[in-house]
């Protein structure tokens, strides 16, 4: 939680320089620049915790949001989140790799959730629109993402046309998915 809003929550700090005295005598933890924790607080996942405080739109999309809903067994090597385009990429010091999504379709398929160990809300993209923007983004994430994704989304009993009703307000994802659907059925 950045600073500024550990001091408005009423903590003990009454000035930064309270605060960060505290801070350096153990009381807080620091996760990223301007970004602080009690130590005393539950174990979270610090990437996320970053990357909700330095974008109020942060979505967590691509192959992050497809492990969080173990749709692969792929394990990214950095959390991918998503902001719309246009927005400034965040300065950060964790495994964050920021996405420029199109502001038109950056809510499609979007929901917040807690993050683990906390009381913060990050946006997440739902697995329907994971797996489209995998197809959507195939060239350079690989096209075995997406199909794997897709396996397993169907092996759980995922319907296809909620699929293809998302994939078809997304350029360039409709028609790869469809194929692949055939190709799976």
């Amino acid at each position: 939680m950045p600073a500024a809003e550990l001091l408005r929550a009423g903590e003990r700090a009454t000035s930064r320089s309270a605060f960060y005295r505290r801070a350096k005598v153990g009381a807080y933890e620091r996760i990223a620049r301007g970004v602080y924790l009690p130590s005393d607080a539950d174990p979270a996942d610090w990437d996320w915790l970053e990357a909700a405080a330095k974008h109020p739109k942060a979505t967590v999309c691509l192959a992050s949001a497809l492990a969080y809903y173990d749709l692969t067994d792929e394990i990214p090597r950095a959390l991918d989140v998503a902001i719309p385009r246009g927005s400034r990429t965040p300065a950060t010091e964790g495994a964050i790799a920021w996405h420029h999504f199109a502001a038109d379709s950056f809510g499609l398929g979007r929901t917040t959730m807690v993050i683990p160990g906390s009381n913060v809300h990050i946006g997440i993209y739902g697995p329907e629109r994971s797996i489209a923007d995998a197809f959507r983004l195939r060239g350079s994430l690989g096209y075995e993402l997406g199909r794997d994704a897709l396996r397993n989304w169907l092996g759980r009993g995922g319907k296809p046309a909620d699929l293809l009703e998302v994939a078809s307000q997304l350029p360039r994802t409709r028609g790869p998915l469809l194929r692949t659907l055939e190709a799976l059925g």
